[in-house]
């Protein structure tokens, strides 16, 4: 398997080295890109490039620290609930978001229908395969601003919603608290962050409810239990360099990645996130 390009980073690349946080290897080959999505340079500049710079601003803020050993979504998690620890978490969430997305790519993508017991549950909550598709590629047309939108399965009820992060917002319960529909790099003394320090200010009322690192497992206003199983990036610099902006009074460039995208999905990938009913007779080799 081809091992992707080393990261233009100059001197820093020493640090990049050191580090126990390196650029992931992705399970396809995209030597000429994602056919059908993004041309070889988008893909590295999308891939290779942003994801090393992430991975080097991370490991910048963690050398030394108990968090260098940790993953990104560890370190999301971590820092979460911290408003003074903002940058941590925006390049930890970042990395994992964009390794998300990756990952539910396939340069030969499996059709729906070898997933019936997925495929039943998406169309329980969708009413079909083209409803969840209109939902994916208008939210993201209609999305003011770069983020994600993500396909979540409520662990309790077995329902599939529709859920959008901006920036690099984490669509994780443990971090429901930086969903950011604001820039947490600036944000300290809004309604969010006065959240977040009654919560850390009440372990009598969570002493019960410890998640990860110790940390008061406490839902978000508006949180639920659930769990990502794919998701669509629609920051600029994914789509433009081969999409640009479109045509005016139409969804543009992002309209026709997202719906190319769409073509490109690994539902493999979303099965295993998903873990559908009926494991043994679900997939058609």
């Amino acid at each position: 398997m081809l091992r992707p390009a080393l990261p233009r980073i100059g001197k820093s690349f020493q640090i990049f080295r050191r580090s126990l946080h390196k650029l992931p290897i992705l399970q396809h080959e995209y030597r000429d890109g994602v056919p059908g999505l993004l041309s070889a340079a988008a893909f590295d500049l999308a891939w290779t490039q942003y994801q090393s710079l992430m991975i080097e601003k991370l490991n910048a803020l963690t050398a030394g620290t108990e968090m260098s050993g940790k993953t990104p979504k560890d370190i999301l998690i971590k820092y979460a609930r911290d408003p003074n620890s903002a940058p941590h978490f925006n390049y930890a969430s970042m990395a994992h978001n964009n390794d998300f997305f990756f990952r539910g790519l396939s340069p030969t993508p499996p059709p729906i229908e070898a997933h019936k017991a997925l495929k039943a549950e998406l169309e329980q909550s969708f009413s079909s395969m083209e409803t969840l598709r209109l939902e994916f590629v208008n939210t993201a047309v209609a999305m003011f601003g770069p983020g994600f939108v993500w396909l979540v399965k409520d662990k309790s009820g077995g329902r599939y919603r529709i859920l959008t992060t901006y920036l690099a917002g984490s669509p994780w319960p443990a971090a429901h608290y930086r969903r950011q529909t604001v820039d947490m790099n600036t944000e300290r003394d809004g309604a969010t962050s006065e959240h977040m320090r009654r919560i850390m200010n009440a372990p009598a009322a969570n002493a019960n409810r410890l998640g990860t690192h110790g940390q008061p497992s406490v839902t978000a206003p508006g949180g639920a239990d659930i769990v990502p199983v794919l998701c669509l990036n629609t920051w600029e610099h994914v789509y433009l360099p081969d999409y640009g902006v479109g045509r005016l009074g139409q969804g543009g460039g992002k309209q026709e990645f997202a719906e190319r995208w769409w073509d490109t999905i690994d539902w493999r990938i979303v099965d295993l996130n998903a873990k559908p009913v009926d494991k043994g007779n679900h997939y058609e080799s």
